[in-house]
This record gives C-alpha cells, sequence and structure tokens, in this order.
C-alpha cells in the first residue's frame, strides 16, 4: 500500500468532519483480539461501552459496571486499536457526583485506558461535567433517547421520543450537547423520523443504534453483529453472521474427539529425539 493510500488514523476532528459525508461506522469491543478484528477490517471507531458488564461479565443490566472495568477493558481495545478511534463509555455515576470526578474518571480513559474520547449518557443535567471535561481537553461523545443507565428512572429498555412533549425534549437536549461542545452524539432507541430530524438539525455527526437509517452512522454491538448470544436478539439489531451454532458445534466436536482418544493425534504432539528416552522409564 502507497504512502498516498494508507490509512490514516481516525481522530476527533476527522470523525466530526465526516457530518452528512461518507457513514461512519462504529463497533463496540472489549477485549484485544475483537478490537483487532475491528480495527483491521476497518471500523472508523470503537466503543468500549458499558454493555461489557452484561455481554461480557453477565449482569442484567449495565449500571454495575465500575470504572477499574472499564479502564481494563479500554487498555485491551487501545493496544489493539491502530486506526480506529477508541471511545471509552462512562459507566453509571462517573460523571454525575462532581464536575471533578467526572474530569478524574474521563481523564483515566485516556491516560490509563488510551482512548481518544469518552462517551456520556444524558446532557440535561451534566452540562456542568460535560464543559469541565472538554475544558481539560477530553473530547466527549453525547448519548440521548434511550439511556440504559437511566432505566430505573424510564422504566426498562424501552423506545423514547414516541411522544410529541418527548420528542422535543430529545431534539433540544441534542442542540445542548452539540453547544456545550460535544463532537457527536449517539441516539439510542428513537423514532427513525425523529433521528433524521435531529440529524438535519445539528452540525455534529449522529450515531444511531435503534434509530433508523437518517444518521450520520451506525453503532451495533459486537455480540449482537456476530450473533454470539443466541438467547435474546434486540430488534434494531441485525445479525451479520450467527456464530453461537458454529461454536457450539466446535466445542461439541472437540469435547467428542477428547473423549474418544481422537485428540491430539501425532500432528498435535511432540516426538522425543530417537534415543533420547530409551529405558529412561527405568530410571525414575
Amino acid at each position: 500500500m502507497s504512502e498516498e493510500t494508507k490509512r490514516k488514523p481516525m481522530t476527533v476532528p476527522a470523525f466530526r468532519a465526516r457530518k452528512d459525508g461518507e457513514k461512519l461506522v462504529v463497533l463496540t469491543a472489549y477485549d484485544y483480539p475483537s478490537a483487532r478484528f475491528a480495527d483491521e477490517a476497518g471500523i472508523d471507531a470503537i466503543l468500549v461501552g458499558d454493555s461489557v458488564n452484561m455481554v461480557v461479565h453477565g449482569n442484567p443490566t449495565t449500571l454495575t459496571a465500575t470504572m477499574d472495568m472499564m479502564v481494563l477493558h479500554t487498555k485491551a481495545v487501545s493496544r489493539a486499536a491502530e486506526y480506529a478511534l477508541v471511545i471509552g463509555d462512562m459507566p453509571f455515576l462517573s460523571a454525575t457526583t462532581s464536575d471533578a470526578d467526572a474530569v478524574r474518571n474521563a481523564g483515566r480513559f485516556i491516560i490509563e485506558g488510551g482512548a481518544g474520547a469518552v462517551k456520556v449518557e444524558r446532557g440535561n443535567g451534566l452540562e456542568s461535567a460535560i464543559t469541565a471535561m472538554l475544558r481539560a481537553g477530553i473530547p466527549v461523545m453525547g448519548h440521548i433517547g434511550l439511556t440504559p443507565q437511566s432505566i430505573l428512572h424510564i422504566g426498562g429498555h424501552l423506545v423514547q421520543g414516541k411522544a410529541r412533549a418527548e420528542a422535543l425534549d430529545i431534539i433540544s437536549e441534542a442542540q445542548k450537547l452539540e453547544e456545550l461542545g460535544c463532537f457527536s452524539i449517539v441516539l439510542e432507541c428513537i423514532p427513525r423520523e425523529l433521528a433524521a430530524i435531529i440529524t438535519r438539525k445539528v452540525s455534529i455527526p449522529t450515531i444511531g443504534i435503534g434509530a433508523g437509517a437518517g444518521c450520520d452512522g451506525q453503532v451495533l454491538v459486537w455480540h449482537d453483529l456476530l450473533g454470539l448470544e443466541s438467547r435474546y436478539a434486540p430488534r434494531h439489531a441485525r445479525k451479520f453472521a450467527d456464530l453461537a451454532p458454529i461454536i457450539d458445534h466446535a466445542i461439541r466436536d472437540y469435547i467428542s474427539a477428547v473423549k474418544s482418544g481422537e485428540f491430539p493425534g501425532d500432528a498435535e504432539a511432540f516426538a522425543a529425539g530417537e534415543g533420547v528416552l530409551d529405558n529412561i522409564g527405568d530410571l525414575v
């Protein structure tokens, strides 16, 4: 590949400049091998989402994700990402207790995790914290609509913005995030018509998940994209592969091969040099 065509690392300004241009493609990843696959395939940005608390750690919600957990996973992803922009997801309460806590926690994603930006759920009520993070030199992506960290208040993972007043509030919140200086906004589980209106009204990229095709880009969860979860499939997610039955089949084949003695075979074993082990059994 020539220097002219060599892929350049994605930066926050380059990400923002894609508004109304080529669609941005974002994917979650939580470890080194997943991030390496995503990065080498050409993903624009990798979101180390607090969804890791559910899809990797097996918890029922994102609410018990911790900063230590998020930084650890972000660090693993950053080691693999040569080109994609790595975005760390601020977990529950990490940005809401005080502006100082918000800056300190966001800073951990940058300093310890190697991320290039952070994502914060909600705009209303977090104006001061977002401003403080931006003032500290930390790029911030917003996240509105369905915000999983608010499910105790919302009542579950429900589509937001279906009523007119609620839709107007979401539009206002998007504009507020733009005015504060966020470089992008995730729009989750809102009507596609509302997402299209927001995308037209703001000058920063909108990244949809369950928000229709009118956004400037899309994000999917790694496990949803690859069909790794056979028990639950969100309506807004598409399986671009169905790996769960393939993985199940491979493990069952492994079990069978070990029990039958077929594995390991000569091809997977090592032989001693000629004469090296002659009569050694008599010596031990």
